[in-house]
């Protein structure tokens, strides 16, 4: 078409600026989208915590009281009445100390009777043999005959045969004299009485119990929660009740077999090494213990949700940082961290935050970790 001179310009030209618009349009919504599908490829940012292995240790403290390590009862070993007892409860003693007599009467009797046993056995002896000696004599010179010199042979033999009898008697006899004296045979002090003098006392009847001083335990009535948890051989802290500044160290030395049946806990005994002269005999102590739980981990309580009825946590697969749910066991619940017993492996990482949106198989991208599980673990009351 042919433009006149002074002819206004064409109105179509202008309708160009509307498709241009429309284009822009459509290449911010390409790039939009372009950049949601982008965004899900870099995982969604999450914070992780590594799971590792710690143990949780507690204190235990136990009322107890000093005892000796090893006691002796005395007893006599025949029977008769009593006639002294020179010692008392709380009295030292020391090897071959007389801690008892008994009634020295019958004894002395006996041995008196034993005596003159044995003299009349010598004489017959002596008659016996002088009567062999002649009817030997006489048999070598033909004027006796066999019969008598095997009668005067059997006769010397019979006889020395009783006088070892009554040798033996008159020991014996003597013996039981010396048994009416009750004597210690190891140093201590004596802890219990157990017959007084003008008894009448049987062989083996304790008379007086002692503590020997070569060792001190301290004992303990023990629930059995605690040996259960019991592991190794620990030290064992004991303080006097009334002096915590005195002290000593030791080791579980014995636990009782069988538990008391009133109070159904089990007597510990245990072993002092040097303990101090101020920790006598009775003195009431408390004994402290470390004790250690078994394997645990500790992780953050964030990190907690659920699977079904079940608590559970998110793991982390490092090669592929997608997250997958699994139940766990809790031991106990803190404020801030839950102890986890079971389900978890020391190394592996968990979610430790943003757990509500994830979903199995979701990728994810670590933050750097704020603070791991051993943080965690460490800041576990003992």
């Amino acid at each position: 078409m042919t433009r006149h001179p002074g002819t206004p310009p064409s109105p179509r030209r202008p309708r160009a600026l509307p498709r241009l618009g429309a284009l822009a349009l459509l290449l911010a919504l390409a790039a939009c989208d372009s950049a949601e599908k982008t965004a899900p490829s870099a995982g969604r940012p999450v914070q992780v915590v590594q799971v590792q292995a710690s143990k949780l240790a507690a204190g235990v403290e136990l009322s107890g009281e000093i005892q000796a390590e090893k006691t002796v009862s005395l007893a006599f070993r025949i029977a008769g009445r009593m006639a002294e007892r020179p010692v008392n409860v709380g009295d030292r003693v020391a090897p071959g100390q007389i801690v008892a007599k008994l009634d020295r009467t019958i004894e002395t009797n006996a041995v008196a009777a034993a005596r003159a046993a044995l003299e009349a056995a010598r004489g017959e002896v002596v008659t016996a043999r002088s009567t062999f000696e002649r009817q030997e004599r006489l048999m070598d010179q033909g004027f006796t005959t066999r019969p008598r010199f095997d009668a005067a042979q059997k006769a010397q033999e019979t006889a020395q045969a009783a006088l070892e009898n009554a040798e033996a008697q008159l020991e014996q006899a003597q013996d039981r004299l010396g048994f009416t004296d009750l004597r210690a045979d190891v140093a201590g002090i004596v802890t219990v009485r157990s017959a007084e003098p003008g008894e009448v006392v049987q062989p083996g009847q304790a008379i007086l119990q002692i503590a020997r001083e070569d060792g001190r335990d301290a004992v303990f009535a023990v629930p059995a929660r605690l040996l259960e948890s019991k592991t190794g051989d620990p030290l064992v802290s004991v303080v006097l009740a009334e002096a915590p500044g005195i002290s000593a160290v030791g080791r579980i030395r014995e636990i009782a077999p069988q538990a008391d049946p009133v109070t159904r806990t089990f007597q510990v005994r245990v072993g002092l090494q040097d303990p101090p002269e101020a920790m006598r005999l009775g003195s009431t102590v408390v004994g402290s213990v470390e004790t250690t739980s078994s394997v645990i981990m500790s992780i953050p309580a964030k990190a907690l949700t659920r699977s079904g009825a079940s608590p559970a946590v998110w793991i982390v697969d490092p090669k592929t940082s997608t997250v997958s749910l699994r139940p766990v066991d809790i031991l106990r619940f803190d404020p801030d961290h839950v102890v986890v017993s079971q389900g978890l492996v020391p190394g592996e990482m968990i979610v430790a935050a943003g757990v509500q949106a994830l979903h199995p198989g979701q990728r994810v991208a670590p933050l750097p970790p704020a603070r791991s599980a051993a943080t965690a673990a460490a800041r576990a009351p003992g």
